[in-house]
């Protein structure tokens, strides 16, 4: 049996304009940083405190492309001494079509990042990695509950709008 291009693979073409779409068009590094400002002491197989932070943000580039960005910054630290940082700043950029508006921000800021968790997953271990520590495995991350989270901070401060 064959499928026509499109198809669900039970020959039956799929129509892309049926329904509400959400496709990456790009996923790249934006900003990255790795300090390790006590090499080569820092390296001598200590087990230092890590404290890490993560935030999503999101901007519209025009119409249905919005530009959704994860932003984590990991530090490390042994007694008061850094013992490394690591911050990088990943982004897509999605298109989102058939959306009802109501819907646009809680995709942007849920669905979207946990697209992209990965790959900023991947980066963040390879460069703490290539710093000559073990890889930084960050734990999934629920973007739901950081969502809520950040609806029920601006709902007990002054609403701020997303860039959209």
């Amino acid at each position: 049996m064959s499928d026509s291009p499109g198809g669900n693979g039970n020959g039956v073409a799929l129509d892309a304009s049926s329904g509400p779409q959400i496709q990456v068009l790009a996923q790249y590094v934006k900003d990255l940083s790795f300090e390790n400002p006590a090499a080569p002491m820092s390296l001598q197989g200590q087990k230092p405190a890590l404290e890490v932070g993560v935030d999503v943000q999101a901007r519209g580039l025009g119409v249905d492309q919005y530009e959704v960005i994860i932003r984590v910054r990991a530090d490390a630290k042994a007694a008061t001494q850094t013992v490394f940082v690591c911050e990088l700043a990943f982004a897509g950029v999605f298109m989102l079509k058939g959306i009802q508006q109501e819907n646009v921000q809680p995709l942007l800021l849920i669905e979207c990042p946990r697209l992209l968790f990965p790959f900023a997953r991947r980066v963040v271990a390879d460069v703490t990695r290539d710093g000559g520590f073990p890889p930084l495995l960050l734990d999934p991350i629920d973007f739901a509950a950081l969502y809520r989270m950040q609806v029920a901070r601006q709902q007990g401060t002054q609403p701020q709008a997303m860039q959209a």
